[in-house]
């Protein structure tokens, strides 16, 4: 019964992918938006029975489907497993992705590819549930490259305008470059160990294996193979999780209709390298070298994205550096050791950003498309439950006490600050920027006259209710969600404490934690603070993009990260491509000429052959019966 629940909680959304894309037409823009919902609440619901359960057993299930790979000594499983970790995951994943199916429902009624979206939603559903739900490397790969096939599906789903398609593209390449490293690391790891599965390697390395390395010549290298694999992995996860160089896709996938930046910022794709790391943590431990590598670009993350976020002007390009800087946070966490803390962030955050995006998403459709911050203002008038919920979330993740964010950035920037004073004051002052731009984003939106055409403030109104009843659910779980790990009392950790390595360490409030705690307070009402005086108090609307000038002008170009890249990867692989192309048009057109030029001129001599002189044909003739008796007598005879 539990290997059928299992892959029910797997299957269904990929059965919901299949009916929708083959006969969504004919269920409606309704049934399909209900049909794919229902996909994803049943895995949901399996989830909830298994994770109950685990609560109580604490007991993994296995879910073994028979051998996939046999070569040598090296063999894989087509298996997956619901432990602690994958079931946390599962939650949110599915919970999450069940309130922005039916928030979708509502939002992409019109689209006349309506089925489409919900199919391309199913499919992305079942891809994570695979990579989290994997028992071993291989089928985390599966899963891995699905999000990724389905982010470009997504992202470029308005592919009618060229902008969209290139962001689709962006995305897709760019993450390309992180999976070659993921896969390199696999091979590595398959190399060492004769083995990807997770348990298997866990086990060896519990029995000291690794310390046997170096017995042979060859052997001596493979400590260096191991780190070379764990950087590999996390350069993947810099694709998947959008970490410096790697993360100039993720603010372009704002491409995307709006439920899509929600699927992918809060609960699936950008999470999936934070789940890798956590999921081989016993294998990371071994590399401290590696960690702090991973601690050291998360926290430079945080700080790049925050600071451009400080200027942008779109509603959901500022959600999308946020979302860089938070997942900085969270690979800051990961570097500093503290699994359980990256985990509880990416628990909170999953909260608080699915309900932003969705709020802006609620914004976006009342003004009929505008994004532009400039041309809002004053919608908390008449968009009550929609301004509600986006300020406890705005608050959430400024980390305000006592809402989740408090908790889990807390603890991220104590963890930071045990391990380097410096990449805690980095992560503070990202944290204050943070607060800053929200609260920027907060004021320019809802507050003072609303700045846009008089035919928008005419058709000004709250949205419906299956795109606010999402919304208030999570602004509820971003209240109460820090409960799940307070400092000294974390059912987190210790929930999750059969699937680390090491235990977590816990945080106990003494005199420096407080001092610390206050410091992130002050930070977080100072950032607050000048964004409301410069935003509400003076009323400052952002100029238009030409007058942009000095620092700002730099951040509000990104750092020109984008065209730093477009002149030192994009156009040489152009001109090269074009040289190929010259090179290849000559080639091809020299053939297909030459052998054009050889046909006419046999054809020419051909027709000189073709005169009406009945004498040659009969010589001719004579000339053919003479060679076959020749080749008979000469070649047959013997």
């Amino acid at each position: 019964m539990e290997t059928n629940l299992a892959l029910l909680l797997l299957l269904t959304p990929f059965a919901g992918f299949l009916i929708n894309i083959f006969f969504g037409k004919k269920l409606g823009h309704t049934g399909t938006g209900w049909l794919g919902t229902a996909a994803v609440a049943t895995s949901f619901a399996v989830t909830l029975f298994f994770f109950l359960q685990i609560l109580g057993t604490k007991e993994a299930l296995m879910v073994n489907l028979g051998q996939w790979l046999s070569l040598a000594n090296f063999t894989v499983d087509f298996s997956f497993q619901l432990d602690q970790l994958s079931l946390l995951w599962l939650m949110f994943v599915t919970g999450i992705g069940t309130l922005i199916h039916i928030y979708s429902i509502s939002y992409m009624h019109d689209d006349e590819n309506v089925h489409k979206f919900f199919a391309y939603l199913n499919l992305f559903v079942f891809f994570m549930i695979t990579l989290v739900m994997g028992s071993n490397l291989l089928i985390m790969f599966i899963g891995w490259e699905g999000v990724g096939l389905c982010s470009y599906l997504l992202i470029g789903f308005w592919y009618k305008t060229q902008e969209y398609n290139d962001a689709a593209k962006k995305a897709f390449i760019m993450n390309r470059i992180g999976d070659l490293a993921f896969l390199i690391g696999i091979f590595i790891l398959a190399y060492l160990f004769h083995t990807v599965e997770y348990t298997t390697m866990l086990k060896m390395v519990n029995n000291g294996w690794m310390t046997k390395w170096g017995t042979t010549p060859r052997e001596e290298l493979y400590p260096m193979f191991f780190s070379l694999a764990m950087l590999c992995l996390f350069i993947g996860a810099c694709g998947k999780s959008a970490q410096l160089p790697l993360y100039t896709w993720l603010p372009d996938a704002m491409a995307g209709p709006t439920p899509v930046s929600a699927l992918i910022h809060a609960a699936t794709m950008v999470t999936a390298g934070i789940f890798m790391v956590t999921r081989l943590n016993f294998l990371f431990n071994l590399t401290p070298e590696v960690l702090e590598v991973i601690a050291i670009v998360g926290a430079i993350t945080s700080l790049v994205a925050a600071a451009i976020g400080l200027v942008q002007n779109d509603i959901k390009k500022v959600l999308a550096y946020s979302t860089v800087s938070q997942l900085g946070l969270m690979f800051l966490a990961l570097g500093c050791g503290a699994y359980e803390v990256a985990v509880f962030h990416v628990i909170t955050h999953a909260f608080f950003k699915a309900c932003l995006f969705l709020g802006s998403g609620s914004v976006i459709h009342a003004l009929h498309g505008e994004q532009d911050m400039r041309n809002m203002g004053g919608l908390r008038k008449v968009m009550k439950i929609t301004f509600a919920t986006f300020l406890i979330s705005s608050l959430a993740i400024s980390g305000i006490f006592p809402l989740s964010g408090f908790w889990s950035k807390d603890e991220i920037l104590m963890s930071a600050f045990h391990h380097s004073p410096v990449l805690w004051a980095i992560g503070s002052l990202a944290s204050v920027m943070t607060a800053f731009y929200m609260f920027r984003l907060v004021y320019l939106t809802f507050y003072k006259d609303f700045r846009g055409t008089e035919e928008q403030k005419h058709h000004l109104h709250e949205s419906p209710g299956l795109i606010t009843f999402p919304l208030v659910v999570l602004a509820i779980l971003a209240m109460v969600g820090g409960a799940l790990s307070l400092p000294g009392h974390s059912w987190l950790n210790h929930y999750l404490t059969p699937v680390m390595a090491s235990p977590a360490e816990h945080h106990e409030l003494g005199s420096m934690e407080y001092i610390l705690m206050g410091i992130a307070t002050v930070g977080a009402l100072i950032g607050i603070g000048i964004a409301y005086a410069k935003y509400n108090s003076k009323g400052e609307v952002p100029p238009a993009d030409a007058e942009i000038t000095g620092i700002t002008n730099v951040l509000y170009h990104k750092f020109y990260v984008d065209e730093f890249y477009t002149a030192i990867i994009v156009k040489p692989i152009y001109f090269i491509g074009g040289i190929f192309k010259n090179v290849t048009e000559v080639a091809v057109s020299g053939l297909v000429f030459g052998l054009g030029w050889l046909a006419s001129a046999l054809g020419s001599e051909g027709r000189n052959l073709q005169n009406g002189s009945i004498g040659f044909y009969l010589l001719v003739f004579v000339l053919g019966i003479c060679s076959i008796f020749g080749y008979i007598f000469i070649f047959l005879a013997k």
